[in-house]
């Protein structure tokens, strides 16, 4: 991993107390800067505007558009930080943060020699070296970004914990994390602001874990069919028996003929 000289901590902790922003800040500037070959930037930072673009020589851009005293100082680190560059080896996108500054002042105006030369001789960035360059980059707190539209990649490091996710069709402009005791990593595309853990992710500690099987709940036995009801009685049935009492009385006192009976009677069962 590329790390500062003690000289390179120094100057670029001269550059934040000269320009009023944190180390952090002015790492994130100088690594847009050192993936632009020291002639452009991409970055975002919320002490910068947020997105913000720089070319040497041409436009500056930052996120606060109307923040003129904000775009003069983003155009005065870059160009000082561009011109520490011009005089090093490049260096593909050395990872920093901002433990390894030093709250120092001074500094002269000579060049000096940033970055701890790579013992074996690697490029130095913390991505997977296939992705090759990213086209803007960045950091935040504990964590720092590479965006690779050609790829359609976005690599992510989460406290050295780095995981690479496909992007699909997202346009990302910038990726910053939300704090709070839930704190996430988003960013921000033509969709808004979306989760990266919305992304499908292509390697990282994630991908290696097994897909989650969905819960199944315990085998049960199916529940017993309830013994069908019993038929009611018909609510006219006493009804019938007793108009069948009735009419054999009246057969007994001689009124209705055996005949009569039997038909009133057969007629009366039959509805039951």
């Amino acid at each position: 991993m590329q790390q500062l000289t003690p000289e390179g901590q120094q100057r670029i902790s001269d550059l934040a107390q000269r320009y009023y922003v944190s180390t952090d800040a002015v790492m994130t500037l100088l690594q847009a800067l050192v993936n632009g070959h020291g002639t452009m930037a991409q970055f975002y930072h919320p002490e910068l505007g947020g997105n913000g673009q720089w070319m040497q020589g041409g436009m500056t851009m930052i996120g606060d558009m109307f923040n003129n005293g904000l775009k003069a100082k983003v155009e005065g680190l870059c160009a000082e930080l561009s011109s520490l560059l011009s005089s090093q080896p490049f260096v593909p996108a050395p990872a920093f943060s901002s433990s390894q500054m030093q709250q120092q002042g001074g500094g002269g105006s000579t060049a000096v020699s940033l970055f701890v030369p790579s013992a074996g001789g690697g490029s130095g960035s913390w991505w997977p070296g296939e992705l090759g360059v990213p086209s803007s980059s960045g950091s935040q707190n504990n964590i720092r970004y590479a965006y690779f539209p050609g790829a359609r990649r976005l690599a992510v490091d989460v406290n050295g914990r780095v995981s690479v996710y496909d992007t699909l069709d997202h346009q990302i402009s910038g990726v910053s994390q939300q704090q709070g005791s839930g704190s996430s990593v988003t960013f921000t595309s033509q969709y808004g602001v979306v989760s990266v853990l919305s992304l499908p992710i292509i390697s990282g500690d994630l991908a290696q874990q097994p897909p989650a099987k969905p819960a199944q709940a315990p085998f049960a036995p199916a529940p017993a069919e309830a013994p069908a009801p019993r038929p009611s009685s018909s609510p006219q049935e006493g009804d019938i028996f007793a108009a069948i009492e009735r009419l054999a009385d009246l057969r007994q006192r001689g009124i209705i003929s055996e005949q009569e009976f039997t038909a009133k009677k057969t007629d009366l069962l039959s509805r039951l």
